[in-house]
C-alpha cells in the first residue's frame, strides 16, 4: 500500500453524468480520484478520458448493491492510500416511475437498494478510511424530490410526478444522512440536490432523458462545494447550488 499525499475522493457512479463531472472538477484540483463504476468497460473509458486531461485517477469497479463488490472496492482503495478524505455517494436509480396504485414492494425495493442501502453499504465500509483523514467529508447526492416541502408545493414540477420509489428513497436518504451527521460529528455528512429548487429547474442527465434545464457543470456546483468544505464547515445540511433546501 502506498499512501497518496493528495486529497483523495471516491465517487460512486463516476463514469458518467454528475459523477463524471464531479470527478473531472476534483481531478482538476489535483485530487486523487477513485472512480467508482459498476461497468468496467464504461468506467475504464471514463478513467482514460480523465487521465488524458491530467487527472490522477484510479478505476474502482463498484456495484453499490453488492456487499462483495464494496468489500473489494475497499481492498483496492487501500492499495493506494491509508485514508479517504471524501466520499461522494452519487450512484442512483430512478426506478420506472410507477404510479402509486401500481407500485409493488419489489419495485420499491430495487430503487431503495441503490438509493438508500447503497450509500449505507458504501459509507459503512469506508468509515475506517474516512476516520483516518484530518477533515473527512461525505456528500450524499439526493433530490428535491426527497423534500417534503418541495413535493407538497403545487408550484414545483415534482409535486405532479406521481410515483413512490424515487422520491421516498431520497427522503429516506435525507433522514439517513442527518442521523449520520448527528452520530458522527467528526465526519461532515451533507446532502445536495443538483437542481435549483427556487427556479424549479433540474439537471439534464441520462436519468431524466436529458430534459433538464441545467448542465452537469452547474449541477455539480453544490457537490464540489460540499466536497471541498474546510474543517469549520457545516454538517447535516441540505443544499442546492443556490443555497439551503427546505426539508
Amino acid at each position: 500500500m502506498t499512501r497518496t499525499e493528495r486529497t483523495s475522493v471516491l465517487i460512486t457512479g463516476g463514469n458518467k453524468g454528475l459523477g463524471f463531472e464531479t470527478a473531472r472538477r476534483l481531478g482538476d484540483l489535483g485530487w486523487t480520484v477513485f472512480l467508482g463504476s459498476r461497468d468496467v468497460r464504461r468506467g475504464q473509458a471514463a478513467a482514460d478520458k480523465l487521465a488524458a486531461g491530467g487527472a490522477d485517477v484510479v478505476l474502482v469497479q463498484l456495484d453499490v448493491t453488492s456487499d462483495a463488490s464494496v468489500t473489494e472496492a475497499v481492498r483496492l482503495v487501500r492499495e493506494h492510500t491509508d485514508q479517504l478524505d471524501v466520499l461522494v455517494n452519487n450512484a442512483g436509480a430512478p426506478g420506472r416511475v410507477v404510479p402509486p396504485a401500481d407500485a409493488t414492494a419489489d419495485e420499491i425495493h430495487g430503487v431503495y437498494d441503490t438509493n438508500v442501502y447503497g450509500p449505507i453499504r458504501v459509507t459503512h465500509a469506508f468509515l475506517p478510511l474516512l476516520r483516518k483523514a484530518d477533515n473527512p467529508r461525505v456528500v450524499m447526492v439526493s433530490s428535491a424530490g426527497g423534500s417534503f416541502a418541495v413535493v407538497t408545493d403545487p408550484e414545483q414540477p415534482v409535486s405532479r410526478m406521481h410515483e413512490l420509489a424515487y422520491s421516498s428513497s431520497k427522503a429516506a436518504l435525507n433522514m439517513t444522512t442527518v442521523r449520520y451527521a448527528q452520530a458522527l460529528p467528526e465526519i461532515k455528512f451533507n446532502l445536495t440536490t443538483p437542481g435549483e429548487v427556487a427556479n424549479h429547474t433540474f439537471v439534464a442527465t441520462d436519468m431524466n432523458g436529458h430534459t433538464g434545464q441545467l448542465n452537469v457543470t452547474e449541477g455539480t456546483d453544490s457537490i464540489v462545494r460540499l466536497a471541498t468544505l474546510d474543517a469549520d464547515g457545516p454538517t447535516g445540511i441540505f443544499v442546492d447550488r443556490l443555497g439551503p433546501v427546505a426539508w
